[in-house]
């Protein structure tokens, strides 16, 4: 089984993960950002990983602690449960649809961090969640995974489905990048090999 835990203490938060890429899509979330908790509950369902998360943080201040450190813990955790890379497809892609909203996002298993953010969020909260915050989270997540992450909106008005969407389809890039090859099961997809 891939899979690894990170418990993380920092004088703002206390996080502990887990992470198993290879589950079947079940969340056990409780982050103190609601909104944070069911976009993290549709990226297990959309990914087929299982994940499960427990964050208290300083959300009396406002929730940007909270979600860029539970994007770090995913982060390194996700970079564990890979190991060496070794037999995965190393890069998927995702279109993805949600009523007027289109969504791309596509990832590269590189070693090397990059994010290239397009989305264009109308609306600076969603209930009491800071729009803003989704490019910090995604930003912590590719900063200590150790990948490249484009994700860009293609169509799309109503910030809930924008965001919905943007996670939903990084799931399903990051399921696609992650399966196990079975024609190059013991294969290092680089020509380096390594990753």
């Amino acid at each position: 089984m891939r899979e690894a835990s990170v418990k993380r203490t920092t004088k703002e938060t206390d996080i502990a993960l887990t992470l198993n890429l290879d589950g079947e899509g079940r969340g056990e979330i409780s982050t103190g950002v609601g909104f944070l908790d069911h976009m993290l509950t549709l990226f297990c369902a959309h990914s087929g990983y299982d994940l499960s998360v427990k964050c208290v943080g300083d959300v009396e201040v406002d929730d940007h602690h909270s979600v860029e450190d539970i994007g770090i813990a995913l982060g390194q955790a996700f970079a564990k449960a890979l190991g060496d890379k070794r037999g995965i497809h190393r890069y998927g892609y995702m279109i993805l649809p949600m009523d007027e909203t289109l969504i791309l996002s596509a990832v590269d298993l590189s070693g090397r961090a990059h994010l290239s953010y397009g989305l264009d969020i109308p609306s600076p909260q969603v209930g009491t969640f800071d729009t803003e915050l989704v490019e910090e989270f995604f930003l912590s997540f590719v900063r200590n995974a150790a990948l490249t992450l484009h994700v860009k909106k293609m169509a799309g008005k109503n910030s809930h489905h924008i965001i919905e969407g943007a996670f939903k389809s990084v799931a399903r890039s990051l399921a696609k990048a992650t399966a196990i090859d079975a024609a190059r099961a013991d294969v290092v997809p680089s020509t380096k090999g390594v990753l």
